[in-house]
């Protein structure tokens, strides 16, 4: 019954903040927030990021918590290849856009970085409800708890992100342009080692590909 649930769902809510830290999370929201110069922006994409994460973790979590399924494991190798080429995508972005392009054109693109994410992620989500959770409801609001503590998190992680580059570009413009590029670099570089991973550990192009859901 959900009243027995209350408890692991109000966990939900811890581990959703917690999930917000996760490498891959934060590499790429420190390639988005590296172009701001607004903390309320920078806000405003971790809220974003988070939204598109748990629309995607609600659907595609969802539907795995409900009907029971499970996501085969090249399906689920591509889906994180799908991150990692999103990654070097992000870095590239940084490297060749002007500050000012870059932050126009910044205003949806959390949104869709938590997309991608979030079907990257959901599996593990969805596995770890079902194994906390056995009835469909509850599962399903630990699933939007847990949503709503990664939106709240990345609020967090992309403030804090921020506030250096924020700090030093209001005195030294040419500060600002380097935290940019560097930020740019290290999103290219964490995608190729992901796909790395993924390809050669996970066998993602191999005729037995291993996956674990994390």
């Amino acid at each position: 019954m959900l009243p027995d649930a209350i408890p692991a769902i109000l966990l939900g809510a811890l581990l959703g903040l917690r999930h917000a830290t996760d490498a891959d999370h934060v590499v790429a929201v420190t390639a988005i927030v590296a172009r701001e110069r607004s903390m309320l922006r920078a806000a405003r994409i971790g809220a974003l990021w988070g939204v598109g994460h748990t629309i995607t973790l609600l659907v595609l979590g969802g539907a795995l918590v409900a009907f029971r399924l499970a996501i085969p494991a090249r399906v689920g190798l591509g889906l994180e290849f799908g991150v990692a080429v999103m990654l070097v995508g992000l870095g590239y972005s940084n490297l060749r856009a002007p500050p000012r392009e870059a932050t126009e054109r910044s205003v949806m693109r959390p949104l869709l970085v938590g997309t991608v994410h979030g079907l990257a992620g959901s599996a593990a989500v969805a596995l770890l409800v079902l194994t906390t959770i056995r009835e469909t409801l509850p599962a399903l609001a630990y699933l939007l708890v847990f949503g709503l503590g990664t939106i709240l998190g990345m609020m967090a992680v992309t403030v804090i992100l921020a506030a250096p580059a924020l700090y030093a570009g209001s005195r030294i413009g040419r500060v600002q342009t380097g935290i940019r590029v560097a930020a740019g670099a290290l999103s290219i570089a964490f995608g190729l080692l992901l796909a790395r991973d993924l390809i050669v550990d996970g066998g993602l192009f191999s005729a037995n590909p291993i996956w674990e859901p994390h």
